[in-house]
């Protein structure tokens, strides 16, 4: 027990600054980059705007590939990209790379349904109006799909969070390398404890943020 608690003082927050670290830097990148493809798609696809099948058809490929990728096999082809870039992939930057990579179609197709469930006669009457494409977009496809948008942002900061324990799995750093390094190979039963109730503790406030950000912006 003794030996349990000093290895999560001497090394949990260090393991929270890693993960905290990983899934900001992916979910900005996520949202950011994953917002703009499901613009892509959207756009593309309705028949209200700009429709273009073959944009919507190759875009939706490559989404659907990555997307179908498990994450640990993205995570170790992506390693030698993350090499490239640092030096060593075997960091939080490292990891937070492959983390990146596989929120953005993620993101994108959370983002995407968003969007479509805004409802059509709400945009042929701002259409109308002679409401040009960004003043649909910003004054009445976001509005309507910013409670689903929130929901999507969440549940992908969510999904990262157990990523990016997996990145840890391959010394990348955060709660998964610390829980193989201290928990399982040196079989301390309780930092494998202590991390999983901290990993729902975190999750399950996260969620409540989520939830309760939501529901004020519902209109």
């Amino acid at each position: 027990m003794n030996e349990t608690l000093e290895i999560l003082r001497e090394n949990l927050g260090q393991a929270l600054l890693d993960t905290a670290y990983m899934v900001a830097v992916s979910a900005v990148i996520g949202v950011v980059l994953g917002t703009l493809i499901a613009l892509l798609l959207y756009l593309t696809e309705n028949r209200l705007f700009r429709p273009n099948h073959v944009v919507n058809v190759i875009v939706g490929f490559i989404v659907n590939a990555i997307r179908s990728l498990p994450f640990l096999i993205l995570m170790v082809v992506l390693i030698p990209v993350a090499q490239l870039l640092l030096g060593d992939p075997y960091t939080p930057t490292g990891g937070a790379i492959s983390l990146s990579i596989a929120a953005v179609p993620f993101f994108a197709r959370i983002a995407e349904s968003a969007f479509s469930e805004v409802d059509p006669g709400l945009l042929e009457a701002a259409i109308s109006t002679g409401a040009t494409t960004r003043q649909i977009i910003c004054e009445a496809v976001f509005p309507q799909a910013l409670p689903s948008f929130i929901r999507g942002v969440v549940l992908t900061i969510i999904s990262l969070i157990g990523y990016s324990a997996m990145v840890g799995t391959i010394g990348a750093g955060g709660i998964g390398d610390m829980a193989i390094q201290y928990g399982y190979n040196r079989y301390e039963t309780g930092v494998l404890v202590a991390i999983v109730i901290i990993l729902i503790v975190i999750v399950q406030i996260i969620q409540w943020i989520g939830d309760f950000i939501a529901r004020k912006v519902t209109h």
